[in-house]
């Protein structure tokens, strides 16, 4: 069974070396390159703090640090989670 809580972005990170082009024609190496990213979230459960990762796509909008999101965890095993943007 899922539960939910809320969760705060702790960290973001741009994964370079995965680059999409969004030209056909570039004029430099990084013209019209878009990159995906890893955000990190921290959430409380029952007075512990967890910690989850997600992979956004290089055209999903990408949330600032201490913005708060939605955190689904298991019940059983409140490590398991997925956040919800």
């Amino acid at each position: 069974m899922e539960q939910e809580t809320t969760g705060t972005v702790v960290a973001v990170s741009r994964q370079w070396w995965l680059k999409v082009n969004r030209k056909p024609v570039r004029a430099h190496a990084l013209d019209g390159a878009s990159f995906p990213h890893i955000i990190t979230v921290r959430y409380p459960v029952e007075g512990a703090d967890y910690t989850c990762r997600k992979w956004l796509g290089a055209d999903r909008p990408v949330p600032d640090v201490g913005r708060t999101v939605k955190v689904f965890y298991r019940t059983d095993r409140p490590s398991k989670a997925r956040a919800a943007l």
